[in-house]
């Protein structure tokens, strides 16, 4: 690694040992990153994520003395640790835990049986500040969203609606609303993946989300995007 690009500092959350193992071995493998820390609990976790200074915290959800969720509460809520994201690890049967652990500061989700390339994809992804969705299951956690008490969104965008977005920003939020990153928003739209980043980041400034998952929600919620179904241009 350069001066210019130190390692990504990772620290793995699951209570079962052979999990940590085996994805601490994955991730080492990785030039571009490191195991800092090991947890097998979810306070654990919240000490060693400020303790080992984690860059990102893999997370599970479900773990004893403090779940993923609280744990990841915690993280988020503390001002000392405002840099370290978390990627929530799940299993198909637990989506409805995953809505928690994005309301509670998770920078996204994947599926357990991701496949090795893609965690560290996503890994690189949530540690540059992008948030990720695995786009298998979000449709299905949208839906459960859906029929679940209002999540709290940006008054903005429940009072304004679509209105304060051009045509092309609606795309584009319909893009990021079906799980695509700013890449593959770009190959979409015929826009570079700079300019897709940059219209990301003015939509949620209008919006007033405080991150990419909140613009999904909230573009299911007011309608641009239905579960299971195609974005409205």
């Amino acid at each position: 690694m350069s001066a210019q690009q130190p390692a990504i500092r990772v620290l793995l959350a699951d209570d079962q040992r052979l999990v940590r193992s085996a994805f601490a071995m994955l991730v080492d493998t990785a030039p571009d990153m490191r195991v800092v820390g090991e947890a097998g609990t979810g306070r654990q976790a919240v000490e060693l994520a400020r303790s080992a200074r984690a860059d990102l915290v893999v997370m599970d959800i479900r773990m004893p003395d403090l779940d993923g969720i609280e744990a990841t509460q915690l993280i988020a809520a503390d001002e000392d640790m405002a840099g370290v994201k978390v990627l929530v690890l799940t299993t198909y049967d637990t989506d409805e835990y995953v809505i928690d652990a994005l309301r509670a500061g998770a920078s996204g989700f994947l599926v357990k049986d991701t496949r090795p390339a893609a965690l560290l994809d996503a890994i690189r992804t949530v540690a540059a500040g992008e948030a990720l969705l695995s786009p298998g299951p979000t449709s299905r956690l949208i839906e459960r969203v859906l029929r679940a008490p209002r999540p709290d969104i940006p008054d903005s965008f429940v009072s304004n609606g679509l209105a304060i977005l051009s045509a092309r920003e609606r795309q584009v939020l319909s893009l990021v609303a079906r799980g695509l990153n700013n890449a593959e928003v770009g190959d979409a739209l015929g826009l570079s993946p700079l300019t897709a980043k940059t219209h990301v980041s003015r939509i949620m400034g209008k919006l007033c989300a405080r991150d990419r998952v909140q613009l999904v929600i909230a573009a299911y919620e007011a309608g641009l995007v239905t579960p299971g179904g195609a974005g409205t241009p």
